[in-house]
C-alpha cells in the first residue's frame, strides 16, 4: 500500500532505515552526486552518517527530511524541510537526487512540487526559500520551473571543488504558487 504525499512522478515517505539507509551513505560518499552541495567532500562513513540519519528520521516541527520514491518504489533521493519557523511562517528547503541514473528526468522538479504543497497546505507555511551553489543549473531550472525566483547571491561563500562559489538564494512565495496551481 502507497503512503506519503504523491505528484505526478515521484512520492516523499518517511525516511525507514531498512529502505533507504544505504543508499544514503553511497550518495554522499559520490564525488558525482555531491558536485554541487556542501556535503560530499570529506569521507562519511556509515556510523558518521548514521548519526545524521536518525536525527532526520525522527521529524520534528522544525525539521522533515523525506525520502524520494519513484512511483514504482524506488529510492531515488531525500527532500528536506528546514528551519521551519511557524512565528514567521517560512522554512528552508533543499533535495538530492542520488541516483545518478535518473537524474534529468524531472523527479527532482515534481518532488519540489509536492514538498511546496505540503509546505503551503499541510504545515501552513508563507514563503519558502531554498539556495544552492552557482553553476548548479539543475538546481536553479528547477526552482524556476517550481515558481522560485532569486532573491540574494552571497559571494564567494563556499569552497567547492577548486573555487570558491557564491550561493543564490530563492524565494517561493505562497501567492506565487497558488497562480501556478491555477
Amino acid at each position: 500500500m502507497a503512503h506519503g504525499w504523491e505528484g505526478e512522478l515521484v512520492r516523499l515517505v518517511p525516511l525507514d532505515y531498512d529502505r533507504h539507509f544505504e543508499n544514503v551513505v553511497r550518495w554522499v560518499n559520490d564525488p558525482e552526486v555531491t558536485q554541487w552541495v556542501i556535503v560530499g567532500d570529506f569521507p562519511l562513513t556509515k556510523f558518521a552518517e548514521q548519526e545524521w540519519f536518525e536525527r532526520a528520521a525522527k521529524a520534528s516541527e522544525t525539521e522533515i527530511v523525506f525520502a524520494i520514491e519513484t512511483l514504482g518504489g524506488k529510492h531515488i533521493g531525500s527532500s528536506g524541510v528546514h528551519h521551519v519557523s511557524f512565528r514567521h511562517s517560512n522554512c528552508t528547503t533543499g533535495s538530492l537526487i542520488g541516483e545518478k541514473d535518473e537524474w534529468g528526468k524531472g523527479y527532482g522538479t515534481d518532488a519540489a512540487r509536492v514538498r511546496a504543497r505540503y509546505c503551503f497546505e499541510v504545515l501552513g507555511l508563507q514563503t519558502l526559500y531554498t539556495a544552492f551553489l552557482d553553476g548548479n543549473d539543475r538546481s536553479r531550472r528547477m526552482s524556476e520551473k517550481n515558481g522560485y525566483r532569486e532573491c540574494g547571491r552571497f559571494p564567494k561563500r563556499y569552497w567547492k571543488r577548486g573555487a570558491f562559489r557564491d550561493e543564490i538564494s530563492m524565494v517561493l512565495e505562497r501567492e506565487t504558487w497558488l497562480g501556478l496551481q491555477r
